[in-house]
């Protein structure tokens, strides 16, 4: 029985990254092994351990043969006679297939250390082709650690699509990676290796058809909307760490890849289409609730934070509440944070400051303090006092913006 760190942490290792979980494989082993020496087990498809000590996880090695459609139709093979080698050779990336050995020596029968060096991400097998998931996978390491996939790869990969394997990815497992993904420091490197792949349109064809799309006029021509989104989201990966405000940055012109032209130039009539859009792609992925609402949010008002010193107090109001704001002041922070990506996603712009940003927190505070005690002790009941509450944070809304307006 021998026991190899593999996979994800021995890459990261040789990355000089952070390792945060460390996963084995055990060669020369059955369950019966692992049991008797204290190990429990945890897998339901193939024979998975945890260390009686470290809690960390031990596979036996195993072989995998496609035995159906999609990333579930495999039958594996388990046994003290699989090797090292066999095991590395059923995993998808070079690059992850990579092991070390009690001693620290470094075993990689394919050449995984030199497509580190080159940062390149190439299949281990022809066998790649039959999980569709990796190539999600293969666009989140592109992600993750910028680096290129091989051409042979990019056949593979091409095969899978003509093949239709794609459509056989479950909207959990889709969203999981697309998740990881905008969790990276440059999420838009996930959605142009898809592109480049030609997987982009058949995944997530909302996003797709947003490159060729011109943007409005006043916010830069020569950059199409699906360049803008790609800037916005890696500004969103700058501004926060929150998967649901880079979500919503992704999601918050999606209209624009079916708005007519001539409609364009004037930064309005998507804001339907985006909504629904939002709500179809959240629900075709399963994507969990508040990410969703965030992210139908954010197309729904995105540009009247770029608008506010034209809107008048009535309808920054209406923002706040539509935003929800007042019960949910971390929503409101989501939202802005989604407008300054907005904003800071064109050529020259990257590091500014949203002008809108401060005065729109300032109105959001004023609103905010209205409180329903004075017009109860002004003997107001019912529906009164929340007509009251609104009429008056419209006022103190409206003071801000005077007060902002007169200050520039």
């Amino acid at each position: 029985m021998q026991c190899f760190l593999v996979g994800g942490c021995v890459r990261d290792k040789l990355l000089g990254l952070p390792v945060k979980d460390r996963d084995w494989v055990v060669v020369g082993a059955d369950p019966q092994t692992m049991l008797t020496q204290g190990f429990r087990p945890v897998g339901k498809d193939f024979p998975v351990f945890l260390h009686p000590e470290t809690q960390e996880e031990y596979a036996l090695a195993r072989t995998e043969r496609k035995s159906g459609r999609g990333y579930h139709g495999f039958s594996f093979y388990a046994a003290p006679d699989v090797s090292l080698e066999q095991d590395l050779a059923r995993r998808d990336l070079t690059i992850n297939a990579i092991a070390e050995d009690e001693h620290g020596e470094i075993i990689d029968p394919f050449n995984g250390q030199q497509d580190l060096q080159q940062g390149i991400l190439r299949h281990v097998s022809p066998a790649f082709v039959e999980d569709p998931v990796r190539v999600l996978r293969i666009a989140r390491f592109a992600a993750r650690y910028g680096f290129k996939i091989a051409d042979e790869t990019k056949a593979l990969i091409a095969a899978m699509i003509a093949a239709g394997e794609l459509e056989y990815l479950v909207p959990e497992r889709v969203w999981q990676e697309l998740s990881k993904a905008l969790q990276t420091n440059q999420p838009s490197l996930f959605f142009t290796a898809l592109r480049e792949v030609g997987a982009l349109k058949v995944l997530f064809p909302e996003v797709d058809a947003l490159f060729g799309v011109p943007q409005n006029p006043k916010w830069h021509p020569e950059v199409d909307t699906g360049v803008h989104v790609m800037m916005v989201i890696d500004q969103a990966a700058r501004l926060s760490d929150d998967v649901s405000v880079r979500f919503a940055a992704l999601c918050h012109d999606l209209g624009k890849g079916q708005t007519p032209a001539d409609i364009l130039p004037s930064h309005k009539g998507h804001e339907a289409t985006s909504i629904q859009l939002t709500r179809d792609l959240c629900e075709r992925l399963r994507v969990p609730k508040e990410t969703s609402n965030l992210a139908v949010k954010v197309a729904e008002f995105h540009t009247d934070v770029h608008l506010l010193f034209e809107l008048d107090a009535e309808r920054v109001l209406n923002v706040l509440e539509g935003v929800d704001s007042f019960r949910r002041p971390e929503r409101f922070q989501q939202y802005l944070l989604a407008g300054e990506a907005d904003f800071r996603g064109r050529p020259g712009y990257e590091d500014a400051p949203m002008p809108e940003g401060a005065a729109f927190q300032a109105c959001y505070q004023a609103a905010a303090a209205v409180s329903a005690t004075e017009f109860i002790e002004a003997g107001l009941s019912g529906i009164a006092i929340g007509e009251a509450i609104r009429q008056k944070r419209i006022e103190k809304i409206q003071e801000t913006l005077d007060a902002f307006r007169s200050a520039a």
